[in-house]
């Protein structure tokens, strides 16, 4: 069975963490019975509510986000003539996506339990989706794990640098997943395309990065690469989407506008990085990402097993009681400390 389709555990499968991975479809659906196989904790008190309730607030955000993707996918099927019948069900993405962030819950505790050092390209034209998926990916994770490394143009200093240097400090160390948000193969794509590297450099690039990339993996690096496609329809779109919602301006650059300009160019030099990168050891993956839930659900399950991992043994849990002391006095907190209270 695939890592990405494994079932937990009897050891991680607590009858808390059935209710935790049943929550979705409760609440997604309105259901009301209980969770099959959870406990029945004493309701009276006003416990089961409460934690029911904390369980659900965990979930807000990505819900969140997804009203407002749904809000554009209305308006994508309407602009660029999607037929809506073809999109994923809602209920089933949120479904899956949960289903496989517990999954990557369980890869991440292996990860740092066996001291592993696995790295993650994102590359892709721009609004192909990479930050969505890398903030899916990271939202149940332990950021002492799993870190994201989006690096701004290169300063002066390190133009002068090798090509290679300024990324070498944020490789993983063991027992850490990092995600690079873009990567060294920018040389390839943006730099090539925008005349910010000559045609001797881009070159030296090519010769220069599988010995690069095998080093890593000498090295023990888990190394995984990820290419996000998208049509050329779809990117006009989620351009059109950035310059008229004020929500998604600040992610329209200078250099997104003239992304638009060198589409072409743009295909010429990914598919010349990937014919001269892809190999064996160092192989690319590319996800068709023009539908964003499929692309996160594809993309994640496919991570999953690329890292065989198996449930982290781990002691049981007890909470101490809290330590009392008669001459112990809680002092008022002075009322101006207070955020004001609108909601």
């Amino acid at each position: 069975m695939a890592a990405g389709d494994k079932k937990t555990s009897d050891g991680g499968s607590s009858a808390w963490s059935r209710l935790l991975s049943d929550l979705p479809r409760l609440r997604l659906a309105r259901r009301s019975e209980k969770a099959p196989g959870a406990p029945e904790p004493d309701r009276e008190s006003g416990g089961y509510e409460r934690m029911r309730s904390a369980i659900e607030d965990d979930f807000d955000e990505e819900l969140e986000m997804q009203l407002e993707e749904d809000r554009l996918d209305e308006l994508a099927d309407e602009q660029i003539g999607r037929d809506p019948s073809k999109r994923l069900n809602r209920k089933v993405y949120f479904d899956e996506l949960f289903r496989l962030q517990r999954e990557l819950v369980r890869m991440h505790d292996w990860i740092a339990y066996k001291k592993l050092k696995v790295l993650a390209i994102f590359e892709g034209r721009d609004s192909a989706g990479k930050g969505g998926a890398i903030k899916r990916i990271t939202a149940r994770l332990n950021p002492r794990v799993c870190r994201v490394v989006a690096l701004p143009a290169p300063s002066e200093r390190e133009k002068g640098q090798w090509y290679f240097q300024r990324y070498v400090p944020h490789l993983p160390s063991p027992g850490e997943l990092v995600l690079f948000d873009r990567s060294w193969y920018n040389r390839a794509g943006v730099e090539r395309v925008m005349g910010f590297a000559s045609p001797e450099d881009v070159e030296e690039f090519f010769r220069s990065v599988p010995e690069f990339e095998r080093m890593l993996v000498r090295s023990g690096i888990i190394l995984l690469k990820y290419w996000f496609s998208i049509t050329d329809e779809e990117q006009e779109f989620r351009f059109h989407m950035r310059i008229v919602d004020p929500l998604k301006q600040w992610k329209l650059s200078p250099m997104d506008m003239q992304s638009r300009v060198h589409w072409e160019d743009y295909t010429k030099a990914k598919e010349e990085m990937l014919q001269r990168t892809h190999s064996p050891e160092t192989p690319w993956w590319v996800v068709r990402a023009v539908d964003k839930k499929r692309a996160r659900l594809n993309m994640i399950s496919h991570l999953l097993t690329q890292i065989p991992y198996e449930d982290v043994p781990k002691q049981d849990v007890t909470l101490p009681p809290r330590i009392h002391h008669s001459d112990y006095v809680r002092h008022p907190v002075p009322p101006d400390l207070y955020v004001p209270e609108k909601w």
